[in-house]
């Protein structure tokens, strides 16, 4: 694998790895140009966008649409794997084992696992950290390990630059695709958390990734984790601030971060004869203008419960709004959620904890942002040369 580490992150459609080890063990010792009949015979009928196919029953496609040996080797990779792997989706593991050579066609063209392949069937532990290493999943656990928490858009402006100097993609499409995939790797393997659209790198997934680090921290981690560790911090802050502020001056906040957040015709209401809410606002929705309310609990250390959401639904006609939000400190029951999701019923929005801190830090509502200049060599702005675009393998090549 040494000779091929000249460009990183080669895989567009990046498995994870039980999907991989998965398909390996049934596809070993069938012939490599079934598995590639497989793919095409699969590909040719994709559909259009006009007449789109459903590949989400594999129980029902497989009969329906292959025949013979397609058909028998489709039912194998579903069943063997416990209806884990769906046969629509094996063309990244396909360009995965072959671009490793985890698996090689014999004189006859059978596949046998390579020495390299039953390492990793194995999980042995270097053959993994250099799969990694090449594939930028260690690059990425670095990037995380300086952010408390980071949605992909964060994480994407770091990766892009990886990309454009360990590999031939881009594009940024090609930069999304390849960043979201590799999470999806990294959180089924437990290195990083995921809640809604923001993750998170877990103890083992920061363990890991120091494991990669040279001997001796560079300047630049050790600013970037000292920076992370103070935002960490001042968060936490905010959170106690927030939590002993008088109960007017919350709702006054709330009514400022609405305002950041583009509502217009923010009110906070009286203390009586408002049915429970504290804040009335309107936003445009495209040529719809719509009103909405807002309920403030900051219930710092217990749970919002369903009773509350069916008073702030039912006050939606008093304030003629057609929506409505609840806010707290703390974190919302089930019933609460289950409440406000109701089929039929006005919908209720949902803000707990730690969403209503990433609101205040994205627009500056109680936090300051002082500006922090990092320098950094360019390398590609002295190149004269440019690398030519990799472009993604056509499956009828195969």
């Amino acid at each position: 694998m040494s000779e091929q580490k000249k460009y990183k992150v080669r895989i567009p459609l990046f498995p994870t790895y039980s999907t991989v080890q998965s398909v390996m063990n049934t596809i070993n010792g069938v012939p490599k140009q079934s598995v590639t009949r497989l793919i095409q015979n699969i590909w040719a009928q994709t559909g259009t966008p006009q007449k789109p196919v459903d590949w989400s029953e594999p129980d029902k496609w497989i009969p329906e649409r292959l025949t013979d040996e397609d058909a028998l080797l489709a039912r194998r990779i579903w069943e063997e794997s416990r209806h884990e792997v769906n046969p629509r989706h094996i063309y990244g593991v396909y360009l995965f084992i072959n671009n490793y050579e985890l698996l090689i066609p014999d004189n006859e063209g059978v596949y046998r696992l390579s020495k390299l392949g039953k390492s990793f069937l194995n999980k042995d532990e270097k053959v993994i950290r250099e799969l990694d290493d090449t594939e930028g999943l260690l690059k990425l656990l670095n990037i995380l390990a300086t952010k408390t928490q980071a949605m992909r858009a964060d994480l994407l402006p770091e990766w892009s630059e990886f990309l454009l100097e360990h590999s031939k993609f881009s594009t940024q499409s090609t930069f999304k695709d390849t960043l979201r995939r590799r999470l999806v790797n990294l959180a089924e393997r437990g290195y990083i958390s995921r809640e809604g659209n923001r993750y998170t790198i877990t103890k083992e997934g920061l363990r890991y990734a120091e494991q990669s680090l040279p001997s001796g921290e560079s300047p630049k981690r050790k600013v970037l984790r000292a920076l992370n560790q103070h935002n960490a911090g001042q968060r936490e802050a905010l959170r106690d601030l927030l939590n002993i502020m008088p109960p007017e001056h919350f709702e006054h906040l709330i009514g400022e971060l609405m305002e950041a957040m583009g509502y217009e015709d923010v009110t906070v209401t009286k203390e009586s004869g408002d049915k429970g809410v504290d804040v009335v606002a309107t936003v445009q929705f495209g040529i719809t203008t719509v009103r909405e309310v807002v309920q403030v609990k900051r219930h710092g250390k217990s749970s919002v419960r369903r009773p509350i959401i069916d008073q702030l639904r039912g006050s939606l006609p008093y304030h003629q709004a057609i929506r409505g939000t609840l806010i707290t400190l703390g974190k919302i029951s089930k019933g609460a959620t289950e409440a406000a999701l109701f089929p039929g019923a006005a919908p209720i929005t949902l803000i707990d904890g730690d969403k209503l801190l990433d609101l205040l830090i994205e627009h500056g509502i109680g936090i300051k942002k002082r500006p922090v200049e990092l320098w950094e060599v360019d390398p590609s702005a002295l190149e004269k040369e440019l690398e030519p675009e990799v472009q993604e393998a056509d499956v009828a090549g195969l």
